[in-house]
């Protein structure tokens, strides 16, 4: 099998400004009309485990920093090591692999989930919508989620959690709102041609719910949802009630450990946050996003155990 930690640089940005005429194609669209309902699912599949990438975060070569890093780990041995643990998926992260991402990396990737028994959940990306469309960032933020919808396509991931975003200081909450609409609708249509759904984080910007509604609302395509995760909130004195407000929108959920309350962090109540989802009718994956401090060898395998109970 191939390094993972082997890889040339990243796209740059006179490659991301190539090819804008599709893009500016989709900024000249007509707004859609109807806003996004909540989700209905007549299905009573179970819900199922799954481990995020970032969980071994701190083994993993962060390759938006330095291309060549090199790590105890790879992720085909973050795939080797979920296949351990009694989970039905793993979930990948764009920025723990090499970019450009060469199609034999991608097939050995393929190959050894599948043959490990394991599902690729969904991958994850680290995109910022809140540029201008059409300026240069904006151009590159546009290509490097497109040239990543590609990659998960290939590898058979069927979602992709995307951010909103952290806005230059200068723009207004309002610009950067309107930003977010107008590239996440562009990514939806071409997500839709991959046949892979984009789901919106809770997070950065985003993790003010009022703010985060609205955006939702706005975007009504079948190939977006949100990404419900427990950890990141705005302070409040009751961050359930709040994510509750966001479940109904799910096609993915990220589990956390800690949970913020009036901004200070807590022990999760798993049991609450599985109740709200299941309240929620949502199904697919649970998956556990370790960030806290223990030993993550040690920490995981322990809440995948309590998630486990949970759902069994």
């Amino acid at each position: 099998m191939k390094d993972f930690t082997n890889s040339k640089n990243s796209i740059n940005r006179r490659q991301a400004i190539g090819s804008t005429g599709a893009l500016f194609a989709g900024l000249c669209a007509p707004p859609l009309a109807q806003a996004i309902k909540p989700i209905t699912r007549a299905s009573k599949s179970p819900l199922k485990l799954s481990l995020a990438a970032y969980s071994l975060r701190r083994y993993l070569p962060d390759t938006r920093r330095n291309p060549k890093a090199k790590s105890e780990m790879d992720m085909l041995g973050f795939v080797d090591y979920a296949a351990t643990l009694g989970v039905e998926g793993a979930e990948l992260t764009s920025y723990f692999m090499p970019s450009p991402l060469t199609a034999p990396e991608k097939n050995a990737l393929k190959r050894r989930a599948h043959t490990l028994g394991l599902d690729i959940s969904g991958g994850a990306i680290g995109n910022n919508f809140t540029y201008n469309p059409g300026s240069e960032e904006g151009l590159v933020q546009m290509r490097y989620t497109r040239e990543w919808i590609d990659h998960y396509a290939d590898i058979g991931a069927p979602v992709i959690r995307v951010f909103g975003g952290k806005p230059p200081s200068s723009f207004s909450e309002k610009k950067a709102v309107q930003n977010i609409i107008t590239n996440m609708r562009i990514a939806c249509d071409y997500a839709g041609d991959k046949g892979v759904v984009l789901a919106m984080e809770n997070h950065d910007f985003l993790i003010n719910i009022d703010r985060m509604l609205p955006i939702i609302e706005a975007i009504d395509s079948p190939w977006f949802g949100v990404c419900f995760d427990s950890g990141n909130i705005a302070p409040t004195s009751n961050p359930y009630k709040e994510l509750a407000r966001i479940a109904p929108y799910s096609v993915n959920a990220q589990i956390k450990v800690e949970i913020p309350v009036n901004g200070k962090k807590e022990h999760t109540d798993l049991a609450r946050i599985i109740n709200i989802l299941k309240n929620a009718n949502y199904r697919g994956y649970l998956t556990l996003e370790y960030e806290s401090s223990e030993d993550p060898y040690k920490a995981i395998p322990k809440y995948l155990k309590k998630l486990r109970d949970l759902i069994s």
